[in-house]
């Protein structure tokens, strides 16, 4: 298939490869392990998503997404969470200013961390619901809204939140509207015995990675662009669909592990998600195409955050990656079109 691909395109997935590994290398620098969080992590960049990582405290999350930062050039911020932020902490506020000459006072909108390309929103489920959805805007408009004025968020604009488990003392679980705008929600789980050793190692004998920046943002901005133009097929797209609508208790494509334990399933955001997602694997493999097994490769990221249990499957445990690996295990990849 690449021999048929234009000469220009195929540069510009040459050179998207290179970047990402190029990136991926950086945070390697400093992470140990935790390659497949850091791939998601980079996908949702570099498809304009936002990335959920949860994990018990400790195990990185927040080095991973710092570490990032620094691999890339762009403005950067960190929100720490906390029961008592208000809306008006992230978004900004109207201030009283002086003008020194005139002497009348006017109001200024002092804008808050919101206003960067790279938001750290760490343990963003122990601040209230209320100050949970101060950030719905801006993940889905790129915008913010205060004092009836509508500002702009520079592009790329990206937040990164971290979570500790809902079971966890002192935490809001996350309203459904604000997990259905994250792109990916990514488990963090414990490191290895090879790889604690490292990073064992590492923190305690005063190291200090140094990453150097390997994309502007105007690099990344044109990669979300390669990122959309990637060709899929009409009965892998279809493929996509199934899936998703697989996700829905009674539909025409629900598996009996749907119907038995799923109260509701993903919105059609998911969807989105699924094939956008499917594209970067597929610039990844050095393809321009999509294939069945890139969409298979990102169906739990893309939706475990969308699909939510009933109280059958809490009360015997189920995870909804259960019932999504039971979902890509029984839809078929191919099927006849709807017409």
């Amino acid at each position: 298939m690449t021999d048929q691909i234009d000469p220009a395109i195929q540069k510009a997935t040459d050179e998207f490869r290179a970047k990402f590994k190029g990136v991926q290398a950086e945070i390697g620098k400093a992470i140990v392990g935790h390659d497949a969080i850091v791939r998601g992590v980079l996908t949702c960049l570099f498809t304009g998503g936002h990335a959920l990582l949860e994990g018990v405290p400790g195990l990185g999350k927040t080095y991973l997404i710092r570490t990032m930062s620094e691999a890339l050039s762009l403005k950067f911020s960190r929100v720490q969470f906390t029961p008592d932020l208000m809306p008006a902490d992230i978004l900004g506020t109207n201030i009283i200013v002086e003008d020194p000459d005139t002497g009348r006072r006017r109001f200024e909108f002092q804008k808050g961390p919101l206003f960067t390309q790279l938001c750290l929103a760490d343990e963003i489920n122990r601040a209230t619901p209320k100050t949970q959805s101060a950030l719905l805007e801006a993940m889905q408009e790129k915008t913010v809204t205060a004092g009836g004025q509508r500002y702009e968020l520079e592009a790329p604009f990206f937040v990164m939140a971290t979570q500790n488990p809902i079971e966890q003392e002192g935490t809001y679980p996350l309203p459904e509207a604000q997990l259905d705008r994250f792109f990916f929600k990514l488990v963090v789980n414990y490191s290895n015995r090879k790889e604690l050793n490292t990073i064992v190692e590492r923190t305690t004998t005063g190291h200090r990675a140094e990453i150097k920046p390997v994309m502007s943002g105007e690099e990344i901005v044109g990669a979300q662009r390669l990122v959309r133009r990637v060709v899929v097929a009409p009965h892998v797209q279809d493929y996509a669909i199934r899936l998703v609508l697989a996700t829905h208790p009674q539909g025409e494509f629900a598996t009996d592990q749907t119907n038995r334990y799923v109260r509701w399933g993903s919105s059609p955001r998911g969807a989105q998600t699924l094939v956008l997602a499917a594209k970067v694997e597929a610039l990844l493999d050095g393809r321009y195409n999509v294939s069945f097994g890139d969409l298979a490769k990102v169906f739990l990221p893309a939706m475990r955050h969308r699909v939510l249990l009933n109280f059958e499957a809490q009360a015997e445990g189920i995870e909804p990656d259960t019932v999504l690996e039971d979902i890509v295990d029984k839809v078929p990849q191919k099927a006849e079109m709807a017409a």
